[in-house]
């Protein structure tokens, strides 16, 4: 079962492409959801955040203080390295156990991740696909989305590699500028995924 990464940039509409993928048959894990999940769920990582954040990192009941950690990790660079570096390793290993729950008749699976270059996680998977668009749309997409400003899209963005850095670890490239066709280019991609996975 081949694995593969699938990554973009904020706004590039990754998640749609997923959905597309999804319809062919093939899972998807979403790490990004996952990883709110695995943090109040993973013992290992809830006491590494509350040894790194403070017990107040998670209320009484076991859910996660948001406020708290985005006030320590939101404006600051080292701190934000800090949770990442505890999370990354969790959703790896809840990635590995959704994996072994997947059939084997599967030809291969997706790991949708925003950080999935960033985070190192495209080293584990045999393939990586970045989804792509021009930054204009990514901007108003985003805007329209979350209603926010352009101003605070590109601060977002600023957090993340840019599409030129993301390109040269991608093995394939999807457009999704509203001009070609997604769902032509992931059918394109599933089979030629398939044709590797018969070759195996």
């Amino acid at each position: 079962m081949l694995k593969i990464g699938i990554t973009g940039g904020i706004g590039s509409g990754k998640t749609t492409v997923c959905k597309i993928f999804e319809v062919l048959g093939i899972p998807v894990f979403y790490a990004d959801p996952e990883a709110k999940n695995i943090m109040v769920k993973d013992e290992l990582l809830i006491a590494g955040i509350k040894e790194t954040f403070g017990e107040e990192s998670y209320f009484s009941d076991g859910t996660l203080n948001n406020k708290h950690i985005a006030g320590i990790v939101f404006n600051d660079e080292a701190e934000l390295k800090k949770l990442n570096a505890l999370v990354h390793p969790a959703v790896f290993r809840g990635f590995d156990t959704w994996e072994k729950q997947i059939s084997t008749s599967t030809p291969y699976t997706l790991k949708e991740a925003a950080l999935l270059f960033e985070s190192g996680s495209y080293k584990m998977c045999d393939i990586n696909i970045l989804v792509t668009a021009p930054l204009e749309v990514k901007i108003s997409r985003v805007m329209q989305r979350d209603g926010i400003s352009a101003e605070q899209v590109k601060a977002r963005m600023d957090k993340q590699l840019s599409d030129e850095e993301k390109v040269k670890l991608a093995d394939y490239s999807i457009i999704n500028d509203e001009k070609n066709s997604i769902i032509e280019q992931v059918y394109t991609l599933h089979k030629q995924f398939l044709e590797k996975v018969r070759a195996q």
